[in-house]
């Protein structure tokens, strides 16, 4: 068994590529469905009130629907791969985002994990549309 033999290499990309956005998916899923619950919450726990739910909803579904597109990709990786290049914006926009504004005191700091997993998730994003460039992996 070489591990270096083409079809090993292929497997393990298609793997990999399976398994990062499947994660993507799923994480974002957990992340994003309660904030259909907690308009509220946030309203109060994080002033000042949200004064444009439809921004907030628009937002929220926004994003869940991407959780969708990562399901799509992580069941076919090179079919989805040109989705990549979207996916890989979404993640590294609001993770760039999340950054700049806890830096400039406009977000809790402990919001910057989610742009830290947000900045992480676009990476490896990058590295799987880079792996899977052959359209065979």
């Amino acid at each position: 068994n070489n591990l270096w033999h083409p079809l090993t290499i292929r497997g393990t990309t298609m793997r990999f590529a399976k398994t990062v956005f499947l994660i993507a998916g799923i994480w974002g899923v957990l992340v994003i469905t309660p904030l259909y619950f907690m308009f509220d919450v946030i309203s109060r726990n994080d002033p000042p009130p949200i004064t444009h739910p439809g921004f907030f909803y628009g937002f929220a579904a926004a994003a869940l629907a991407w959780q969708i597109a990562f399901f799509f990709i992580a069941r076919d990786p090179v079919r989805y791969r040109p989705i990549m290049i979207a996916s890989i914006f979404e993640k590294l926009s609001y993770g760039v985002a999340v950054v700049i504004l806890v830096l400039q005191g406009r977000m809790h700091r402990s919001d910057v994990v989610f742009g830290v997993v947000d900045l992480l998730l676009g990476a490896m994003f990058v590295l799987c549309y880079i792996k899977t460039r052959s359209g065979v992996a």
